[in-house]
């Protein structure tokens, strides 16, 4: 590696290290916000055996503004994902230099996972976190509803068969929401990383999440009908993370597995 190298690393670390402490409000729900850094690892991983040029072409000055441009805008406009983007579109250029252009496709359909190392769904996103609960207690609503159960709906508060269950903030799904989306870039990326139709399939993520985490508030109402609402609110809440984590791999697993050419699935 060059001088020029370990400067650009230094200020890439720098960098993420502001974009991490310069709002704390993650702080509160850091059990389910920090495993996001392991979106970096994977990225390292995911991407190996790197191939580095001998050679090392010089850097577009413009692209280099712009990318900066772009994480000072985040910081005025007090946008983390902005800061994001312009943290990873400086890592893309670091790397379009450094590595050999026939491994630079695959690198840049695992970009997502350094863009997702950044806690910018639960510091951007609380309106995602709303439309989650209420969309979801309203499904889990309609569901007992059709299943002959006496159902009281008042926007995130349901009553199932006299059961009262909030959707509160911590069942949005916000916290693990990114965790998630990690989860389903790196199915996509294992399966569809040949295709064309890689970009496109991440547009699923978010869906697929929904449906995850939608399902976690079903199960958590059935799990309060059937044991008690103390287990469903506490021991069985608490785990709810995990669990649609597990669902949205799944679930992002059976979407892109009908979509891997037959190719792909021969070899494995």
């Amino acid at each position: 590696m060059k001088n020029r190298d370990y400067l650009f690393s230094v200020v890439l670390i720098i960098l993420a290290t502001f974009i991490w402490l310069r709002n704390m409000h993650w702080i509160s729900s850091a059990d389910d916000t920090l495993p996001i850094l392991i979106a970096l690892p994977l990225f390292i991983w995911l991407g190996t055996p790197w191939s580095w040029r001998s050679d090392s072409p010089p850097l577009s000055s413009r692209r280099i503004v712009c990318a900066i441009g772009c994480f000072l805008l985040g910081i005025i406009t007090n946008i983390t994902l902005l800061m994001a983007l312009g943290w990873t579109w400086l890592l893309w250029l670091w790397l379009s230099s450094r590595v050999n252009p026939e491994s630079l496709s695959s690198v840049k359909k695992l970009l997502v996972l350094p863009l997702m190392a950044f806690p910018w769904v639960t510091l951007d996103a609380q309106t995602v976190g709303w439309w989650f609960r209420l969309s979801g207690a309203s499904v889990a609503a309609k569901l007992f509803s059709y299943g002959g159960l006496t159902v009281i709906h008042e926007g995130t508060h349901l009553s199932v068969n006299g059961l009262p269950i909030s959707v509160e903030a911590a069942c949005s799904g916000l916290n693990t929401l990114q965790s998630m989306l990690i989860a389903g870039s790196i199915v996509a990326y294992l399966q569809l990383r040949e295709t064309s139709t890689y970009w496109w399939n991440l547009l699923w993520l978010p869906l697929m999440a929904w449906i995850a985490n939608t399902i976690r508030i079903i199960a958590i109402c059935l799990v309060g009908l059937a044991i008690s609402r103390e287990f469903a609110m506490g021991p069985f809440h608490d785990i709810g993370g995990w669990i649609i984590i597990f669902l949205m791999f799944c679930l992002c697993w059976l979407l892109f597995s009908l979509q891997q050419p037959k190719s792909t699935k021969n070899h494995e």
